[in-house]
Parts: structure tokens; C-alpha cells; sequence
């Protein structure tokens, strides 16, 4: 099959999206499942009513924002496992600023809250940034040890220091005044009290700001080049190790800012987790899936927002089941190279 670079590139994870549907139908009738009624309530679940419309917009804001530092730290050439602590970090420290200063005006408190997520999301990347320019240690073991640290460290500031005027229980505190919350009358009532926030405001936002910083900057061009080559970047005069630690600390931002996001949009208030955010996980698919395109990673969270809100609705069939087609999907993301040899590029085949 003939195509453009161009078309190639949008076509693969579209290709991939298909064959992780294919195989999850295989799966299916594998246990007795009918495939064609799971897929027609999982899309009935999720498009159905006005509600869950604005539960798929609400669920896409802080995947937006995740995958945006995953494809930016991707794209200086890293593994950024680190998004799970990093947005807990921007979770815990955003609703702790807004259950300290509950009486600031709305606007205040959300440009406020946001800049602490994105701080505290900064030094979570910063920390692994700084050891891999400077020691050479490895992203991958760094961030992966920092989730397990900030997320006893957030624990311990819950229970124990937190204080009691905030807590409604010993490991959960109470709900952030209306002024803090990121939900409007507004967006609620537009769409049957869903939890619609803000968020997906703040994301799509980002996603323009991101996009236009990798394509049409400097830092962008520096970020892209160190990760193709950091020695060549070098040579051209650019400070590699500046640009480790930068693009690192720009990638736990969007991450601490994710995390903010779902705390005072989708939750209220903050609660002692027992594992990692299964959100940093998520967003890190999405951003898989869109190939670390901040143009498409808005498309792909859409695509794991429907899957999330719809598995509910699927009547007998364990939801694990749609958690294994979003593997599949991803799988074939990631083994691009299989159906890239059914899908050559105009260029590739004249060269032949």
C-alpha cells in the first residue's frame, strides 16, 4: 500500500487503534463474549447521555496534559517513568494551597493553584534532569524510585503533617471550597451535572503552547536536536546538559499541572494513595499512541476517555477486558515497524 510520509504518519496508530479492536473481539469470543454487543454498549455507555459525554472531556483534561511532558521529554530524548509521582506531586500540593487560602477570589485561586501544580511538578522532573546531565545516571531507574518517594513522602504529609482543621479522616482531607474547585455551575448544568471542569480548557491550551514551543522556537529545535543527537547538539554550540534538565523540568510541569487538574477538577480534595497514579500511566499510552505529536495527543486521550467511561456500561464482560485492547493498541504503537512494512511510503518504493 502507497502513501505519503505524511498520511503514513497518521495512518499507523489509526491502523494500530483497529487491530487492538481486532484482537480484543478475538479475546472475547476466545471466553464467550460477543464482541459486536461489548463494542455497541461500550459505545452506547459512552456516548449515550449528556452526562457521560461531559465525563469523556472531563477524564481527557489531566490525559492531555500527562502526555504533553511525556512526548516533550520523549522528544529530548527520554523515558520519563516519573509521571505518576510527578502529577501526585502537582495533585497534593495545588489542593493544599487551595484548602489553606479557601476565601481567594476564582480566578485568583485557579492562576495560582495552577502555577503551584506546575512548580511542584517541576522539581519532581528537575531532580532525575539534574542527576542524568550532571552523573549520568540513568532517567528510567531515577524517576521510577521518585514515584515510590513522592508517593510515601505525600502519604506522610497527609497523615501526618497536614493539619487537622483541613482533614476529614486521617488519610483523606475535605472538599476545597467552591471558589478552588475547577467545576463551574456552568458546565455542569450544560451537561447533567457531569464533572466537566475547566481542566480540558487548561489542556487544550497547553497543547497550542507545547505544540507551538517544539515547532516554531528555539528551545524547541534545541529540545528536538539534543534528543536526536546529543553530541552533534553539542558540537553546534547548544548546552546539552542545560537542555536535559530543562526539557525534564518542562515535562514534570505538565505532569504536576495534569495532576492539579484531576485534584481540584474531578476529586475536590486530596487522599493517601496506595500505588501510583494510574493516570501518569495512562497519559504516558496516550502519548504513545499520538507518536508524541502534540497535535494528536488531544485525539488519542478522546479515544482512552471513551474506552474509560464506556467499559462501564459493558453488561457481563469484566472491564479488565477493554484494559487489554488498550495494551493491544498500544502494542502495535509500538511495534510500528511490523505494519509499516505493509504500508510503504511513495518515496520508499521508488526508491526500490
Amino acid at each position: 500500500m502507497l502513501m505519503s510520509k505524511k498520511t503514513q504518519k497518521w495512518a499507523v496508530p489509526l491502523i494500530a487503534v483497529f487491530l487492538g479492536m481486532l484482537l480484543g473481539a478475538i479475546l472475547m469470543l476466545c471466553f464467550g463474549y460477543n464482541p459486536f454487543w461489548a463494542y455497541n454498549d461500550l459505545l452506547y455507555t459512552a456516548f449515550g447521555t449528556v452526562k457521560n459525554v461531559g465525563e469523556i472531556f472531563r477524564a481527557m483534561g489531566p490525559l492531555i496534559l500527562i502526555a504533553l511532558g511525556f512526548s516533550v521529554a520523549s522528544k529530548a530524548g527520554f523515558f520519563n517513568v516519573g509521571l505518576p509521582g510527578q502529577a501526585l506531586m502537582g495533585w497534593v500540593m495545588s489542593v493544599w494551597f487551595a484548602l489553606s487560602f479557601p476565601d481567594l477570589p476564582k480566578p485568583i485561586s485557579v492562576i495560582c493553584t495552577v502555577l503551584v501544580g506546575l512548580v511542584a511538578g517541576g522539581i519532581a522532573g528537575a531532580i532525575p534532569g539534574i542527576l542524568r546531565a550532571f552523573l549520568g545516571t540513568s532517567e528510567v531507574i531515577v524517576t521510577i524510585m521518585m514515584n515510590y518517594i513522592i508517593l510515601y513522602g505525600t502519604q506522610y504529609l497527609i497523615q501526618d503533617v497536614f493539619p487537622d482543621s483541613i482533614m476529614r479522616t486521617t488519610e483523606a482531607t475535605i472538599k476545597v471550597s467552591k471558589n478552588a474547585s475547577y467545576q463551574t455551575e456552568w458546565l455542569s448544568a450544560l451537561t447533567d451535572n457531569s464533572r466537566i471542569n475547566i481542566g480540558i480548557f487548561i489542556a487544550l491550551l497547553a497543547v497550542l503552547i507545547v505544540w507551538f514551543m517544539m515547532s516554531k522556537t528555539t528551545l524547541g529545535y534545541e529540545i528536538t536536536s539534543v534528543g536526536i543527537n546529543p553530541h552533534a547538539a553539542e558540537y553546534a554550540g547548544m548546552s546539552a546538559k542545560h537542555l536535559i534538565v530543562v526539557s525534564m523540568i518542562i515535562s514534570g510541569a505538565l505532569a504536576g499541572l495534569g495532576g492539579t487538574v484531576e485534584g481540584l477538577g474531578t476529586f475536590g480534595n486530596v487522599y493517601s494513595q496506595t500505588s501510583s497514579l494510574s493516570i501518569g500511566w495512562d497519559g504516558m499510552a496516550v502519548s504513545l499512541l499520538a507518536v508524541n505529536s502534540a497535535v494528536g495527543i488531544p485525539f488519542a486521550a478522546f479515544l482512552y476517555a471513551v474506552l474509560a467511561i464506556g467499559k462501564t456500561g459493558m453488561i457481563g464482560i469484566p472491564s479488565e477486558v477493554i484494559d487489554v485492547v488498550s495494551a493491544f493498541i498500544i502494542f502495535f504503537v509500538g511495534a510500528d515497524y511490523l505494519i509499516r512494512q505493509f504500508i510503504k511510503t511513495k518515496k520508499e518504493e521508488g526508491g526500490k
